[in-house]
């Protein structure tokens, strides 16, 4: 993260009074024009933002962790602002939740409304809208006005910021492998955009590699991309009957459970005909019928990790920023009915 400037030290860099910069970046006449214009380049070359932002983190904190997410209906997401709440309280911090609805313009409100000076630092996941636009110009901004940012699970590497994640492809390798290991051999994809990083491409390459390791041969109509999270499941029911297909692996277990249902109605069992298996660990898996065979992320684990770097982050006291992590999640199959 770029060091913040501060009023002392461009008052010391032109040997005039923290009190005179002040009115230089406020623009007050009482300053001539011409040391008015050389302190507000300097200071908009060093990222100086004149408001509460950029305000010492150290001596002025809100004690507030702004969260952006892409939806919270999903355990996954719920689970990791517990995780979030937990360590923050335990810090003496409080939460404050914004929800992006998947959309770029909402996460980039929420970023905006957030990073008026009612926050210290953020957590958030992308949403489906930003890995689409390939947009994080509104990210790139707050941290460079001096806002740390710790991302989770849906993560880009064009930003510098710590990160917590799980190893999506290791998860979606394992998951396949358990369904290899039952003498399944025709197994499918219920996946995402390959713009959906971790949830769409990682997860596939991992399900590519189970498959070549296993000397089964990729079978193209057997990988079904779904661009919508909750709905058009037509493409499954269509899977089923122009595919033979005896396992699937499905990316989500919203994806994982509308497999069962259609497999149903094509008039196959679950999972004596197709055995089924999915990503996240949540209610729906466990009160499903049959429950569902899952990969668990361990969501409230992320979210008490990610606080715990964030809150480290404000509350470092050196003069130098530590550099950025990376924390990987592991991932554990919880074994159930559905395969």
């Amino acid at each position: 993260m770029r060091k913040k400037i501060t009023l002392k030290e461009i008052s010391k860099r032109f040997n005039v009074s923290i009190s005179t910069v002040s009115k230089a970046l406020k623009d007050s006449p009482e300053i001539s024009e011409r040391t008015r214009k050389l302190i507000q380049e300097f200071a908009k070359e060093h990222n100086y933002k004149p408001n509460n932002i950029a305000l010492s983190l150290k001596n002025q904190k809100t004690k507030n962790l702004g969260i952006v997410l892409p939806e919270i209906q999903h355990f996954f997401f719920s689970s990791i602002t517990t995780g979030i709440e937990k360590c923050a309280t335990k810090r003496g911090y409080n939460v404050i939740i914004c929800i992006s609805n998947e959309t770029f313009e909402k996460e980039v409100i929420n970023m905006e409304m957030l990073a008026n000076g009612s926050i210290d630092g953020f957590i958030m996941a992308l949403s489906q809208g930003t890995q689409k636009a390939g947009d994080f110009h509104h990210i790139k901004e707050v941290i460079n006005r001096g806002m740390p940012v710790v991302m989770i699970d849906r993560v880009t590497e064009e930003v510098d910021c710590d990160k917590v994640i799980i190893d999506d492809f290791k998860g979606a390798y394992d998951a396949v492998n358990y369904l290899i290991d039952q003498g399944k051999k025709k197994i499918a994809i219920l996946t995402m955009p390959d713009y959906m990083g971790s949830v769409g491409k990682l997860r596939t390459e991992g399900y590519k590699k189970a498959l070549r390791d296993a000397g089964i041969e990729i079978d193209e109509k057997r990988i079904v991309k779904l661009d919508n999270f909750y709905n058009d499941f037509e493409a499954v029911e269509a899977l089923f009957k122009e595919s033979e297909v005896d396992a699937v692996f499905a990316v989500t277990e919203f994806f994982a459970v509308q497999a069962i249902k259609m497999a149903q109605k094509s008039g196959l069992k679950t999972p004596d005909d197709i055995a089924v298996i999915g990503f996240t660990d949540g209610i729906i898996s466990k009160s499903s019928s049959p429950s569902l065979t899952t990969v668990s992320q361990h969501g409230e684990e992320i979210g008490y990790r990610a606080a715990s770097l964030l809150i480290d982050r404000l509350e470092n006291e050196s003069d130098e920023e530590p550099p950025y992590t990376k924390e990987i999640i592991q991932t554990t199959i919880v074994k159930r009915e559905s395969a």
